[in-house]
């Protein structure tokens, strides 16, 4: 557990430090987020061992994680968008690093959290998404996503030759209409045991929440600040779902039902370090196979599926170009989609 303890912990130090005294605390953080990841997946180990029985661990780890999330969320809006003192360039630095520690940590943090089985654990993670102004993730993510993955019916699953551009706005338009039907319908076939107000309602009021709390403590550039945070945070977690989906699709049977998600259906990737940031949210396919399953025990077989080209975070920067996206994962999707095996790892495609 100790890489996972400081992968994620590191970069909420160095984020503090630029929020509170800027100097070069700003452009150390981003470099962590940015180039030292980077390093680290080239240099180190290949892949994490899986921990067994790590349960309590994880968990320990999750809540921190989520509890140091606001704190840093509240201390950023304040030293982006208040009166910091800190020079404009330290708070784009600051904003930039702060905004991929959302979308890296934070996010994949609150995805374990709604996963887990104790309610309070849930409601953590639900609380992480509202604070970035996406409650409506904790709703579509296990109501919509994982029931529809690899199929048309499901909105955060990236179409063969899709762009990220215009799978940005299906994707967060279809999840926030469909996860609110399936909540509706929930609530509908709960019938008199419905308890508590719609999920939505909760998301909505939450958003609202937040943004209060960003002008109590800095004013209109506070609401500024966390607006651009929440969009980029947000962008991050649309071009995970785009990268780890993108083309592959379970086939349809003649009676119009899709065939049972299987490994096959979610993209990979073994690098240790991002691994250990983004707590093994790269290794999806057995997410998807056991969503209950704790982050250290997710396992990793090349072998049965499909493993991306580099990084998690590189394979994302490499989404916003199409063109090369297309020249280096076309033809992987398509070898998968055949049943064949795959073009060699680390070639363009």
């Amino acid at each position: 557990m100790l890489r996972f303890v400081v992968a994620t912990l590191t970069p909420v130090a160095l984020i503090a430090l630029a929020c509170l005294s800027g100097g070069p605390w700003p452009a150390l953080s981003l470099i962590y987020m940015t180039v030292f990841v980077a390093l680290a997946d080239r240099l180190g180990p290949e892949a994490l061992p899986e921990l067994p029985e790590a349960g309590a661990a994880a968990n320990r780890l999750s809540v921190l994680l989520g509890g140091l999330h606001f704190a840093l969320l509240a201390l950023g809006v304040w030293a982006v968008g208040g009166a910091s003192g800190l020079a404009p360039a330290a708070r784009v630095l600051t904003g930039l690093a702060l905004g991929m520690f959302l979308g890296q940590v934070s996010h994949p943090n609150a995805h374990e959290l709604i996963h887990r089985s104790p309610r309070g654990l849930r409601r953590l993670g639900t609380a992480v998404y509202v604070s970035m102004l996406f409650g409506q993730h904790a709703s579509a993510h296990p109501k919509v996503h994982h029931i529809h993955v690899a199929t048309a019916r499901d909105p955060n699953s990236a179409r063969m030759g899709e762009s990220v551009y215009r799978f940005f706005p299906r994707a967060w338009i279809g999840s926030f209409v469909q996860g609110m039907r399936a909540e509706t319908a929930a609530r509908q076939r709960a019938g008199a045991r419905a308890r508590g107000p719609h999920p939505y309602v909760v998301y909505v009021a939450g958003g609202a929440l937040t943004l209060g709390l960003a002008w109590t403590l800095a004013g209109g550039g506070g609401v500024v600040a966390l607006l651009l945070l929440c969009l980029y945070a947000q962008m991050q977690l649309l071009l995970a779902d785009y990268v780890q989906h993108y083309g592959l699709r379970r086939r349809i049977g003649a009676e119009g039902r899709a065939e049972p998600a299987g490994p096959q259906h979610s993209w990979n990737a073994p690098q240790w370090y991002s691994s250990a940031l983004m707590l093994n949210a790269p290794r999806h396919s057995d997410h998807h196979q056991h969503p209950t399953r704790v982050y250290p025990e997710l396992r990793l077989d090349p072998a049965r599926m499909p493993i991306l080209p580099r990084s998690m975070p590189v394979m994302a920067a490499v989404a916003l170009v199409p063109p090369l996206w297309r020249r280096m994962m076309d033809r992987r999707a398509r070898a998968w989609a055949m049943g064949k095996a795959p073009p060699p790892r680390g070639g363009r495609g």
